[in-house]
């Protein structure tokens, strides 16, 4: 004998309205059962849209809402809704937020939550009853979805107005739904058919996220590996090391072992080939973040249009030539560390977008939307004076003062005079068994002209001279004369090597007369005149302004 919910008998019509409504709904679930074996994932969320309204037809309900934990667990959300024509619908951003206490029942208990009647909301469901009247339910039958070991949503049945209740053990025909547990058990059937669905759907979100993931991180290691073979073979084994005992130095050195340890961008200040990229490589190796790569760009040697992608990367088709997706050099010191030499020559409309990432922590791809999150430490270097540049208005002033909490200014080589021999005999000892030479000997003479020279190309300019008079040395004393490129003015430095400026200054313009008369008086280029000097060719045009030095008449 059927039932109804509250214990009396059916009368022969109600039990045989019962039995075809039963019958309906297995034919409907066996139906739903069909339709998702074998369904592509892509058609899993319209199938289910169909399934519930199926469903809320068969068993009479008014509203039937699903919401899905996401798959990193930390927010749920309703995915899926259907409802009769003229019933509010419930906001997705707030579904959950709407029934706190029904939401935390079921995940809790992993069992459906029943309301059949307004008052039978416990007094800490204050927020659930307000919802309740806001959105006119009555009842309300929850049925946790679980795969697994975990819940991962939650398929809710709601009658509201009572008008489509049937008579039948689904309800008793008042305006509250008496859920019983014949009822229950076929919502059950429902969830399981639904959870199915839904774990082969994220067990393919999942595969997909994770093969996405293996090939970002594939593409970086990639990219990492170009970057540091390339890195290995520009490396200068010469500056290995910081060489050099002088006050000046130590100074330099001190700074390091105070701000390594800390996460704090770092601003290098000095002139040109002063070895500001040597400091920047002795901080990232004091830090946590040694493990990790340190990422140079040199922010002069590109034009405006590559430097953009070269520290932002792109995606395929950004731009003409973008023929595959690219990492920038930010995403590849991901963990690390970012040095950007030469920052004060850096466009101000890229000023912006850096000042942006070093704030929020995260990067824009040319030609995409989509931010990528980054964990760069910046170390940031120039041979420019930023604080004129700002009264200028060539350097953002919030840019600056993200990049300089801590200042370290690298001496010139002339105002370390002390280090000259220690780095000369550096210099021969890393360099001479590759060039085939073994030198043991330095005149006194010689040394004191390399100690009173101005070096304004400093420790690269002096590396240079040394590479020259190895080569030209065939004996185990080096000679620097011709290393040097004009005897007289070596003589004059040698000579002078305690006089004033005005001596060292007119040692300095005859040997970079001598170097530009060897290069045909060409600046720029391989071999020419600045590389030879071990500077940059603006550097040396600067130099000979200031030294009043003009090509002669042809």
């Amino acid at each position: 004998m059927l039932l109804l919910a509250d214990g009396k008998p059916m009368t022969t019509a109600q039990a045989q309205v019962a039995t075809v409504c039963a019958a309906d709904f297995y034919q409907a679930v066996a139906q739903l059962s069909r339709t998702f074996i074998d369904l592509p994932v892509a058609a899993v969320d319209g199938k289910i849209q169909e399934a519930v309204a199926q469903v809320a037809e068969v068993i009479g309900a008014d509203r039937v809402t699903l919401t899905q934990v996401s798959l990193d667990g930390k927010s749920e959300c309703l995915t899926h809704e259907w409802f009769r024509p003229g019933i509010a619908r419930i906001p997705s951003d707030d579904a959950v937020s709407l029934f706190p206490w029904v939401a935390e029942r079921v995940v809790r208990d992993r069992g459906a939550v029943i309301v059949s009647r307004l008052d039978e909301l416990p007094p800490d469901a204050s927020r659930d009853r307000q919802s309740f009247q806001e959105f006119s339910i009555k009842s309300l039958a929850v049925c946790p979805l679980i795969v697994g070991e975990s819940v991962v949503g939650e398929l809710s049945f709601a009658a509201l107005t009572g008008e489509h209740e049937l008579p039948t053990v689904v309800g008793d025909g008042l305006r509250q739904r008496d859920w019983d547990a014949d009822t229950i058990g076929r919502l059950r059937l429902v969830t399981q058919i639904v959870g199915s669905a839904l774990a082969r759907k994220r067990a393919d979100l999942a595969l997909r996220a994770a093969l996405e993931d293996n090939e970002r991180l594939r593409k970086r290691l990639e990219a990492e590996n170009v970057y540091l073979r390339t890195e290995v073979k520009n490396t200068n084994d010469d500056y290995a090391e910081v060489v050099g005992r002088s006050p000046a130095i130590r100074a330099v050195l001190h700074k390091v072992d105070q701000v390594a340890a800390t996460d704090v961008p770092v601003l290098l200040l000095g002139e040109t080939g002063t070895g500001k990229e040597l400091i920047a490589r002795a901080v990232h190796a004091g830090s946590a973040r040694s493990a990790r790569p340190l990422i140079a760009v040199n922010c002069a040697a590109l034009p405006p249009s590559l430097i953009e992608s070269e520290l932002f990367g792109h995606e395929k088709g950004a731009f003409t030539g973008a023929t595959q997706a690219r990492a920038g050099r930010f995403e590849l010191a991901d963990g690390g560390t970012l040095f950007l030499d030469e920052i004060g020559d850096l466009e101000p409309a890229l000023q912006g977008k850096l000042l942006r990432t070093l704030q929020g922590g995260e990067i824009e791809r040319l030609g995409s939307s989509r931010l990528h999150k980054v964990d760069v430490r910046v170390i940031a270097a120039t041979n420019r004076d930023l604080k004129a540049a700002l009264g200028e208005g060539r350097f953002r002033a919030d840019l600056y003062y993200r990049l300089s909490v801590f200042p370290i200014e690298v001496p010139a080589l002339r105002d370390r005079r002390d280090d000259i021999p220690l780095l000369v005999w550096h210099f021969i000892q890393s360099r001479q068994r590759e060039l085939g030479r073994l030198v043991k000997d330095i005149p006194k003479a010689a040394m004191d002209a390399l100690v009173a020279y101005d070096w304004p190309g400093n420790v690269r300019e002096l590396q240079n001279i040394i590479d020259r008079a190895l080569i030209l040395s065939t004996g185990p004393t080096l000679r620097i004369e011709e290393a040097l490129g004009v005897g007289g003015a070596v003589r004059g430095a040698r000579d002078r090597a305690g006089g004033g400026v005005e001596e060292l200054s007119a040692a300095e313009r005859a040997h970079i007369i001598g170097v530009l008369d060897r290069c045909g008086w060409a600046i720029q280029g391989r071999g020419k005149a600045a590389d030879r000097l071990g500077l940059r060719p603006s550097t040396l045009r600067n130099r000979m302004r200031k030294l009043d030095i003009r090509r002669p008449a042809q």
